[in-house]
C-alpha cells in the first residue's frame, strides 16, 4: 500500500529472509530514495519488526552492493573480478551451460538455491529450477539447514506439517517449556517475544531447556535448566518414565488417539533391555540432576494445559529426529495435543493462511510440459553430501561428476558445514555461476558474478514463514539500484540465450497474479481479496477470532478410524512405515541414542569441549553480515564458561583459538557463566575470512562442523567436539 503526496510515498512491505518473522516495514521514499523504515504502529497485536529489519536500509545502500556483472580474474576465492556488460554475462554462462550439457549431460550441472529470499520463489529458487528444468534437467539438493529432524518427525508421528498453534495460543498455557528455543533473537514467528510477556504477565511459569542462559531465558523464564548438547532425548525420555511411574499419564488419550505406547512404555521401563531410563540414568548423560527432571516431569505432567515448545537447536543434532519425536510423544502422554494451551511440538505450521505443502502443487503445475523425459525426477544431494559429491562424483557414489555449480539465494560456502572443504570442491569444478547482492564468502568463488536486486527494487508474495494468519504482497519500493536485475529477469533473459521457447510467457505481475488467484486452494480462510485489491493495500489478515490450533477436529471426539493422515489414522509413536524401513538408526519408537562427537566420544580426549553454534540478533544467517548497525549491536565472540576459561588461563576479551581437525578460528572470548562448563558457543553466520595460512579470521563456525547428516536428513550444527586455547 503506499501513501503518496507531491514530494514522498510510504510503501507497506516485509522482510523476506529465513529469520522465523514476517514482519511489517512502512519504507518512506522521497525522490526515488528510501530515507526512513518504519514498522507497524497499528492496533495489536503489531507486526513488529526486530533491528535488523529496521535496519535494511543500510544494506540496501550499503558500499559492499554489486553494481552490474563481473567475471573472475583472480584465483578463486582471491575475489578479484572485472567488471563486464549483461551481454557478455548470459553469452558466457549460456556458453558454458551448453558446454556442460553436450560433454558431460545435464546432471554435471548442480544447482544450490536456498532461503537467502523467501517470497512465492518467483524471485528464489523456482526461476532457476524452472530454467535448468526446460534445459533438461540438474542436478539438485534436498535438505534444511532449520528444521529438518522437526519436518520428519512431523511426517512420521502425525502424518502433516500441520502440527502446530498459532502464538497467540501462549496466553492459554499454565506452564511453557522452552526448550533449546530462543525467540527474543531467533525470532521464530513474528510476534513470540509479545506473547511471552503476557504470558509471564499473566502468571504462566515459563521454564528455559537449553545449554546456554539466553536472552529469552533471562527475559522471560523463571528458571534455566543447563543441558548437554545432544542429549536432550534422554532428558525427555527420563521424564516420560517419571510419568508412567507415577502413573501421571493421560491414559485415555493414549487409548483413543495414539498407537503404539505400549511398545514405547517398555523401552523406557527397561522392560527388554533391563535398563529403566529413570532420572538417575539420564544425569550422567544430560548433567541435568536426576530431581529436576522429575520435577519438571511432573509439573509438565499435571499442569494444564501445558506446552512444550520446541524449534529446530535440539533436533540439528546427530540424531536429532529422536528429540522431535520424544517431545510429541511427551505432549501425548501429557493430552497436550488438540487442545488450547498445549502444543504437539511437531513442526509447528498452524492450520491457518497459505498452507506452503498445499501450494507446493503450483510449483509443478507451471512447469511446461514439453519437458524431455526425467527430467523431473533427478537423484538429489543432501546439503551435507554436496562438497563430496563435487570432490569425488560417481566415483565417491555421487549422481554425477559436477563440472558446474549454479548457486542463487544463498551463500553455502559459509554457511553449509566444513567450510575448507567447500573451498577445495568449488576450486575444482570448471565453472562458478552466482547471483548475488554483495560480495559474499561464496561469491569470491565465482567465474561469473550477476547483481540480483533486494526485494524493495521488485514486487513479490510472501507469507510467515512458519504459518500464520496474515501474508504481504510485497510492492516495489524503489527502481533497481546500478545495473542489478531480479532472478526472474536474468533468467528470461538466459531462456532466450539459450533457445527455451515459453520460459517468457508469463511477466512477473502474471506469475503473482496467477499464484494469488491459487491461493484460495491452499486455505480455508475464503474468499480472498481479488488480486488488483491485495496488491493495492499490500497485507491481507485472514480471519482470527481465536487462536488456531493443529488436530482439534481428530481430538473432538471418540477415536476416528482415520482421523489423523498416518497409515493407522492415529498418532503414531509407533512408526510401521520406519519399522518397514528397517534402518537401526531410525527406530520405530523414539530412542536415545549416543552421538558422535558428544562428550563419550574418544575424540573427547583430544578436543574436550562440545560446540553449538546459536542464531545471531545481528544477522539473518549469513544475510546482513555487513550492515554496520548491525555490527555495533553485538561482538562476535566464543562463549565459554568461566570454568574452563579459567583452566585455560583465558580471559574475558582475548583472542584465542578454537580448532579441531577440519579447522582453526581466531576470534576474541566472551567468558561467561550463562553458558554451562564443557560447551562453548559461537553465533553462526559470520563470514569466513582465511588468513594465509588457511586460519579463519572470521569467526565463521562452519569451518569447524563436520559434513554429515543425521539418520533423517537433520544439519548437525550442534554436534561438535573442539579445543579452546589461548592464541
Amino acid at each position: 500500500m503506499s501513501h503518496n503526496s507531491a514530494e514522498s510515498k510510504t510503501v507497506i512491505t516485509t522482510c523476506p529472509h529465513d529469520c522465523g518473522g514476517r514482519c511489517m516495514l512502512k519504507a518512506h521514499v522521497k525522490d526515488g530514495k528510501i530515507i526512513r523504515l518504519e514498522t507497524d504502529d497499528g492496533e495489536e497485536p503489531q507486526l513488529r519488526a526486530c533491528v535488523r529489519g529496521r535496519s535494511y536500509r543500510r544494506k540496501v545502500y550499503a558500499p559492499d552492493r554489486l553494481q552490474y556483472p563481473m567475471k573472475r580474474t583472480g584465483k578463486r576465492g582471491e575475489g578479484k573480478f572485472e567488471r563486464i556488460s549483461w551481454e557478455e554475462a548470459l553469452e558466457k554462462v549460456s556458453a558454458d551451460l551448453q558446454r556442460v550439457k553436450t560433454e558431460y549431460g545435464n546432471p554435471s550441472i548442480l544447482y544450490i538455491g536456498y532461503s537467502g529470499n523467501t517470497g512465492t520463489f518467483l524471485h528464489n529458487q523456482l526461476s532457476v529450477f524452472r530454467l535448468l528444468t526446460m534445459f533438461g534437467g540438474f542436478t539438485p539438493v534436498w535438505g534444511s539447514a532449520s528444521f529438518w529432524g522437526s519436518l520428519f518427525s512431523s511426517e512420521t508421528t502425525y502424518g502433516t506439517l500441520t502440527a502446530g498453534h498459532t502464538q497467540d495460543d501462549i496466553l492459554n498455557a499454565g506452564l511453557i517449556i522452552m526448550w533449546g528455543w530462543n525467540p527474543a533473537e531467533a525470532v521464530q514467528r513474528t510476534n513470540t517475544a509479545y506473547y511471552l510477556a503476557q504470558a509471564r504477565e499473566k502468571g504462566a511459569r515459563i521454564i528455559a531447556v537449553d545449554p546456554r542462559y539466553t536472552d529469552s531465558a533471562a527475559a522471560f523464564a523463571d528458571r534455566w535448566v543447563p543441558i548437554r548438547p545432544g542429549t536432550d532425548t534422554a532428558m525427555l525420555i527420563a521424564m516420560a518414565h517419571v510419568v508412567i511411574s507415577e502413573n501421571l499419564q493421560d491414559q485415555h488419550f493414549l487409548d483413543a488417539y495414539t498407537t503404539g505406547f505400549d511398545t514405547f512404555k517398555a523401552y523406557v521401563m527397561g522392560t527388554e533391555d533391563g535398563q529403566p531410563k529413570t532420572p538417575g540414568w539420564a544425569e550422567p548423560i544430560t548433567g541435568v540432576p536426576a530431581d529436576v527432571i522429575t520435577e519438571l516431569a511432573r509439573a509438565y505432567a499435571t499442569t494444564k494445559p501445558a506446552k512444550l515448545l520446541t524449534l529446530g537447536a535440539p533436533g540439528r543434532t546427530a540424531f536429532g529426529e529422536q528429540f522431535h519425536r520424544a517431545a510429541s510423544t511427551l505432549a501425548a502422554m501429557a493430552g497436550n495435543i488438540g487442545i488450547y494451551g498445549g502444543e504437539p511440538a511437531g513442526f509447528g505450521l498452524p492450520p491457518v493462511g497459505l498452507q506452503p505443502v498445499a501450494g507446493t502443487g503450483l510449483i509443478a503445475r507451471n512447469m511446461p510440459g514439453n519437458l524431455p523425459e526425467g527430467a523431473r525426477q533427478r537423484p538429489a544431494v543432501h546439503i551435507t553430501k554436496v562438497w563430496d559429491t563435487i570432490l569425488h562424483g560417481k566415483e565417491g557414489g555421487g549422481p554425477a561428476d559436477i563440472k558446474m555449480v549454479y548457486i542463487t539465494n544463498g551463500n553455502p560456502l559459509n554457511q553449509f558445514m566444513n567450510t575448507n572443504k567447500a573451498a577445495r570442491a568449488l576450486e575444482q569444478v570448471e565453472t562458478v555461476v552466482v547471483h548475488e547482492q554483495v560480495m559474499t564468502p561464496t561469491a569470491r568463488y565465482a567465474d561469473i558474478l550477476l547483481p540480483v536486486n533486494t526485494q524493495f527494487e521488485r514486487n513479490d508474495i510472501i507469507r510467515p514463514w512458519q504459518g500464520g494468519n496474515y501474508c504481504f504482497y510485497m510492492n516495489k519500493v524503489i527502481e533497481p539500484l546500478y545495473e542489478s536485475k531480479s532472478d526472474l529477469e536474468i533468467c528470461t533473459l538466459l531462456a532466450d540465450k539459450l533457445g527455451l521457447d515459453g520460459y517468457s510467457d508469463q511477466s512477473e505481475d502474471g506469475w503473482l497474479r496467477e499464484f494469488w488467484e491459487a491461493a484460495g486452494d491452499m486455505t480455508d480462510s475464503k474468499p480472498l481479496p481479488d488480486y488488483d485489491t491485495f496488491k493495492e493495500k499490500g497485507f491481507h489478515r485472514f480471519p482470527l477470532d481465536k487462536p488456531a490450533i493443529a488436530f482439534t477436529e481428530q481430538t473432538a471426539g471418540g477415536a476416528d478410524e482415520k482421523a489423523f493422515p498416518t497409515p493407522s489414522g492415529k498418532i503414531e509413536i509407533y512408526s510401521k512405515k520406519l519399522e518397514e524401513h528397517n534402518t537401526p538408526d531410525l527406530p520405530p519408537i523414539p530412542m536415545y541414542i549416543e552421538p558422535w562427537e558428544g562428550k563419550n566420544d574418544p575424540l573427547a580426549e583430544t578436543y574436550p569441549l562440545q560446540m553449538i553454534s546459536t542464531h545471531s540478533k545481528r544477522r539473518i544467517h549469513s544475510n546482513m553480515h555487513t550492515v554496520d548497525w548491525l555490527q555495533e549491536l553485538e561482538p562476535h565472540k566464543v562463549w565459554i564458561n568461566s570454568a574452563d576459561a579459567g583452566e585455560r588461563g583465558i580471559e574475558n576479551g582475548e583472542t584465542v583459538r578454537v580448532f579441531n581437525d577440519r579447522g582453526e578460528m581466531r576470534i576474541a572470548a566472551k567468558v561467561t557463566d550463562r553458558i554451562m562448563p564443557g560447551v562453548v558457543s559461537i553465533g553462526q553466520g559470520a563470514w569466513f575470512r582465511p588468513d594465509e595460512k588457511g586460519v579463519d579470521r572470521g569467526g565463521c563456525v562452519n569451518v569447524l562442523l563436520k559434513d554429515a547428516h543425521s539418520p533423517a536428513g537433520a544439519f548437525c550444527s550442534n554436534t561438535c567436539l573442539v579445543q579452546v586455547e589461548k592464541a
